[in-house]
């Protein structure tokens, strides 16, 4: 780094350790410096002068330079839903009723089954969903068939939302799902109401709930929560975490 020096009256030097960048700083300098020649600095002269002196003759010196910079940023480019992680878990309603998959048919019937029949209920493989904005109330998930290409879905039939089964060829088309997407239909928000019991609430049609009927062997649908159904379900994990999915942005 060079150093420069600027005459100054006897008495009081000033050095420069690098020269500006720019002449807008030279300006600033010279500006500076003149301040500094300017009627406080007789008394630098006298034997009066302290470190205290000085300082406010610095500070009176200054010359403030506003500098504004405008900040831009993208945000982060993902889609709406991705999914973090996979595990299996078995459904049961507040009557004990299982979800079973009758043979050759793409319908879930709720089921209250006998001891030692348990093995005909269906075991849910339940995806979560990392979603921002984050709803701190609720976590978006996938409800599929376990070993199987069949997904929960909701969809307007008839002039209301209804639970359908769907075949999905490509599941990672599941990984990422826009909220602008058809594919949201497969998603619902599970709402926690303890440590294992939740609600499942529909993304595209929020009113509306995964539900199962009073009566046993009828179908699982969707229905709004006043509705004489049961849409609470205990969720038992039958292992461990299946699979954990990296977050890309």
């Amino acid at each position: 780094i060079e150093e420069s020096s600027s005459k100054m009256p006897e008495g009081v030097d000033m050095e420069i350790s690098c020269h500006p960048l720019t002449m807008k700083h030279v300006v600033n300098l010279v500006i500076a410096m003149e301040r500094f020649k300017g009627s406080k600095l007789e008394s630098a002269l006298s034997s009066e002068f302290d470190d205290e002196n000085f300082l406010n003759v610095m500070l009176d010196s200054i010359v403030e330079e506003e500098i504004v910079i405008e900040l831009t940023s993208e945000p982060p480019t993902q889609s709406d839903y991705s999914k973090t992680l996979e595990f299996d878990c078995s459904l049961t309603d507040g009557q004990q009723k299982e979800w079973v998959q009758m043979q050759n048919s793409m319908e879930l019937l709720g089921v209250m089954l006998q001891g030692g029949s348990n093995h005909h209920a269906v075991q849910i493989r339940m995806a979560t969903y990392r979603h921002l904005p984050t709803d701190t109330n609720a976590q978006p998930v996938a409800l599929g068939i376990k070993n199987s290409s069949f997904f929960l879905s909701c969809s307007e039939e008839g002039g209301k939302p209804t639970l359908h089964l769907e075949t999905v060829a490509n599941k990672d088309d599941l990984k990422k799902i826009s909220k602008d997407s058809d594919m949201v239909r497969f998603l619902f928000y599970r709402h926690d109401q303890g440590l294992d019991i939740s609600t499942f609430r529909s993304v595209r049609f929020p009113t509306w709930f995964i539900s199962t009927a009073k009566t046993n062997n009828q179908p699982v649908d969707m229905c709004e929560q006043t509705a004489n159904r049961n849409i609470t379900f205990t969720h038992s994990s039958t292992c461990c975490i299946h699979k954990r999915y990296r977050l890309e942005y």
